[in-house]
């Protein structure tokens, strides 16, 4: 069997294959001299302050470099894909450039859109985000660069002898890193359910590339072969430019001028270049995973610099926190760039981990900039390399603002909550525990750093875990797949069926049609054709009737297994092989495609006055009314709505054409993009796109009209915050909409009626008739305040003595507990001697019972004389010495009860 790992490139330059002393694993190198393998942590980093490039390159030419140079080896450049991967439905965020092409080109169903092909891919990983600004080299988002190529058993483009050729031409004639310099560790990788042997690439002591030969699917160990052998190679464009830099860390290679702008406003000054290096040189040789770990670097940093691990801790603590807020800043303006709507669930939690984490940072540096201002700064740094985020610009900063306003209200909201929970521990001398934490996060959206801020007003312990962001993000990063639709029949009982003949898909305007029944299962039945839509993507199935032999059976539902439709009837009666004749309720299906059309009518007005971040969350057709679930990032305004309305019905009257095409999805992503799949991912090779001439494509599997004429009227009803960051309108379309307009006129009319004024004139009617009701209630208000003086005046003047005190024991015919509590406390507030007994007796019978200062200090506990005189009333009570209340079901005996209440507080004067 042949050493995969042996290439042309080794036997031909004279490379040695030798076994690391540290770590065990095998390497090749030209290096007599070297006998480890050369990566971290078995070697320090030797290129700080001396890099082994022939220049310097910024990231924008390190990439240009690296793709330029591939383009030039008959390569293909690609377009970078978005950094959120609505083409998957596994994963939410885009992690590296093998994920473009993930699964429909690597499981060999969808050719790649070039073959071999280059691309530099913005991927974000956050499973190690509470190490960024540590180690020198961990990023929330990086440039992959990844030249790929996808070989097949009729096509050889090229495997592993090419591979390493490349890479190694890039950086020894492009770069001009001595061959010497370079080692290639030999392992296994996994990814993505793929795997390949891979060779790490090493210079001085940094992974620059990884090339993995993919020809597995499967994952620990349990590996298949794939239908492809895929070149992935993944190049960091970043670390390649900190190579060629020589920086303390990569974060001055890549955000210098953002280092130098925050540094500025925390008034933090750079520790001396010797001290970074050192740091960056022996984090190398740590991998940072923990407190633990970060202790230890400290430790080893002051012994080398003969500093005290304070001094360190002191110099470097800060600048770490402005190489992580630089970090995250360009990480949100692509998230928010590419369209990702913070919310609570999906991607959009995890934008907002990154946002939230980053102003804690800030709030740490005591920055009083607000974000939005850091993030307009950090926009004009990548406006140059990235003119697309110019033009999201104003949605970015306008997220930005409105999520910092939310993070203060929410800070505002839950210290409360951790208040009371810290005065509970503390009368505990309990620690909070650690999983309250992620709880108070994900329920009420706060840091554990303002938990521990709070809580320790309190003495309350709160040990927040190094790794907390780490394994929130690493809990919400996995996609949850919606579960299938059941199919009521098992597949067994399928079997031997061929798939069966869509004939709504070659006429979406037919009605009726002949079919042969080919199985039938309990209540369904099988047809070898048929023109009933099955339930799916939001629109419901058609119903109808199917005939043979002059019995009609009627199809109540319709489903899809597979590549079968099955028919539920609500009857029997139907035999295999015979000739049936089927009809679909024309009204409903007709309704049905009007509002299917309507939906994406509405998408492409919402997404033209609310912005491109507009994405399609969900969505279910019906027959009167349909909805639409969209992100956006606030309540959508009056006018906004009104002109998202004003756009639909536009383009209804243009009649602008619909149609309906199957598409090699290659094909239909080059040509409408990734917005194709606004209503979910959609499986195959070929995708059926639904294009409105000009205004709104979407991969779509549903029927529709064939010009938007057709539709009719579009009304949208309501819309309704249906969870944070995603908003449902509510609409119907054609004769639905035009019953709803009727009614509401109707209403009108008889509000109008009513009022005794025009329909025009109902609104100025209605706001006279308010503004009177309102002064009346005023005058109510007044009256109310009138009685109430004299009901006091006359209860203050039925006081009687008790001993040093006074009491009044008295009902107030019809007062609510509230009113009671109202009196009592005006009552005391007069007279801090005074007992206020007071009760009243409807449904059901009241007491309340306050004590003044005076009283209190005497003995009086209204809160034990409200529990004595409920239980006269067969209930309970209680309260404070100051407070009681109680209550009963038996209101006869309200006047004994308040007898007894004044008689126990005697008793607690010894009177």
């Amino acid at each position: 069997m042949r050493d995969i790992y042996r290439v042309n490139l080794f036997r031909s330059r004279g490379f040695e294959r030798r076994k690391c002393p540290r770590c065990g694993r095998l390497f090749w190198t030209l290096d007599p001299e070297r006998t480890t393998c050369g990566d971290t942590p078995c070697d320090e980093y030797t290129f700080i302050g001396n890099p082994p490039t022939k220049r310097r390159y910024s990231l924008a030419e390190m990439e240009r470099t690296f793709l330029k140079f591939f383009e030039r080896h008959g390569h293909k450049i690609i377009k970078r894909y978005p950094v959120v991967s609505r083409w998957r439905d596994d994963i939410f965020l885009t992690i590296a450039s093998i994920a473009n092409f993930q699964p429909w080109v690597t499981s060999g169903l969808v050719p790649p859109p070039a073959n071999p092909l280059v691309v530099s891919q913005p991927s974000i990983r956050l499973k190690d985000i509470d190490n960024v600004g540590r180690s020198g080299r961990h990023l929330t988002l990086f440039f992959m660069g990844g030249h790929h190529a996808f070989n097949s058993r009729r096509q050889k483009i090229y495997w592993t002898d090419e591979t390493v050729e490349f890479c190694h031409q890039f950086l020894t004639d492009e770069l001009g890193i001595k061959p010497e310099e370079i080692s290639y560790v030999q392992d296994i990788w996994e990814g993505g359910g793929n795997a390949g042997e891979d060779f790490e690439v090493i210079v001085r002591g940094l992974e620059v590339a990884t090339l993995v030969f993919m020809h597995y699917a499967g994952e620990g160990g349990n590996y298949r072969p794939l239908p492809l052998k895929i070149v992935d190679t993944g190049y960091g464009m970043e670390r390649l430019t900190w190579l060629s830099q020589g920086s303390p860390s990569s974060y001055e290679a890549i955000f210098a001028p953002m280092i130098e702008h925050l540094s500025r406003l925390a008034g933090v000054k750079m520790p001396p270049t010797e001290l970074l290096q050192e740091n960056s040189r022996l984090a190398g040789l740590i991998d940072i995973e923990g407190g633990r770990e970060l202790k230890q670097l400290r430790a080893k940093v002051a012994e080398r610099m003969k500093m005290s691990v304070e001094e360190v801790d002191s110099l470097l603590s800060p600048l770490e926190s402005i190489y992580a807020v630089a970090d995250h800043l360009r990480c949100l303006a692509f998230m928010f760039g590419d369209g990702i709507t913070p919310s609570n669930v999906r991607e959009g939690y995890l934008s907002r981990l990154v946002l939230r984490r980053t102003l804690d940072l800030i709030r740490g540096l005591n920055i009083q900039q607000p974000l939005s201002e850091l993030m307009a700064f950090c926009l004009e740094t990548l406006y140059g390399q990235f003119p697309e985020l110019k033009e999201r610009s104003s949605y970015i900063l306008e997220v930005v603002e409105l999520e910092e306003q939310r993070y203060r209200d929410a800070i505002a909201r839950g210290s409360r909550l951790v208040e009371r929970i810290a005065a509970e521990l503390r009368a505990r001398g309990e620690p909070l525990p650690p999983e309250k934490l992620t709880e108070f996060y994900d329920s009420h959206g706060l840091r554990p750093e303002v938990v521990k801020e709070v809580a320790s007003k309190f003495g309350v312990r709160v040990d927040i875990p190094e790794d907390f962001d780490i394994r929130v993000a690493k809990s919400h990063s996995k996609s949850r797949h919606v579960p299938e639709q059941v199919v009521p029949v098992p597949a067994e009982r399928l079997r031997g069926l061929p798939p069966t003949k869509l004939l709504y898909y070659q006429d979406q305007y037919l009605r009726e049609f002949s079919a042969r029944v080919l199985r039938v299962i309990d209540n369904y039945v099988v047809l070898d054709r048929t023109a009933f839509y099955p339930e799916g993507g939001g629109q419901p199935s058609d119903i109808g009737v199917l005939e043979a032999r002059g019995v009609k059976v009627e199809v109540q539902n319709v489903v899809k297994s597979g590549d079968l439709i099955l028919h539920q009837l609500q009857a029997g009666g139907l035999r295999p092989g015979e000739r049936v004749v089927g009809r679909i309720d024309w009204e409903r299906r007709r309704a049905l495609m009007a509002h299917h059309t309507g939906t994406h009518i509405i998408l492409g007005a919402a997404r033209r006055v609310l912005g491109p971040h507009v994405w399609q969350q969900g969505a279910q057709k019906g027959a009167e009314r349909s909805r639409l679930d969209i992100s956006h990032h606030k309540r959508i305004e009056t006018r906004d709505l009104q002109e998202i309305e004003r756009l639909a019905n536009e383009v209804v009257v243009q009649n602008r054409a619909v149609r309906v095409q199957w598409m090699n999805r290659n094909e239909a992503e080059q040509k409408y993009g990734f917005d194709l799949y606004q209503g979910g991912v959609v499986p195959g090779k070929l995708v059926r796109v639904v294009d409105i001439e000009g205004w709104n494509t979407q991969a779509c599997a549903g029927t529709h009209f064939q010009r938007t004429g057709e539709v009719g009227l579009i009304k949208i009803i309501r819309t309704e915050r249906i969870q944070d960051g995603i908003e449902r309108l509510e609409f119907s379309v054609g004769e639905a909409a035009l019953r709803h307009v009727q009614e509401l006129e109707s209403q009108l009319s008889s509000v109008a009626g009513i009022l005794k004024v025009p329909p025009e004139k109902v609104t100025s009617a209605a706001q006279k008739l308010f503004e009177d009701w309102k002064a009346a209630q005023k005058e109510v208000e007044r009256l109310s305040q009138r009685v109430a003086e004299l009901m006091l005046a006359e209860l203050r003047s039925r006081a009687k003595p008790l001993g040093r005190l006074r009491v009044i024991a008295e009902e107030v015919a019809g007062a609510s507990s509230t009113e009671l509590l109202k009196i009592g406390s005006a009552l005391i507030s007069a007279d801090g001697s005074l007992v206020a007994i007071l009760g009243s007796g409807n449904d059901l019978a009241r007491i309340v019972v306050m004590a003044g200062a005076e009283a209190v200090k005497a003995g009086v506990d209204a809160g034990a004389i409200a529990a004595e005189a409920a239980r006269v009333v067969g209930g309970g009570g209680g309260g404070r010495p100051e407070l009681g209340q109680g209550g009963g079901p038996k209101v006869d005996l309200l006047a004994a009860a308040l007898g007894r209440a004044k008689e126990t507080c005697e008793k607690q004067l010894n009177l």
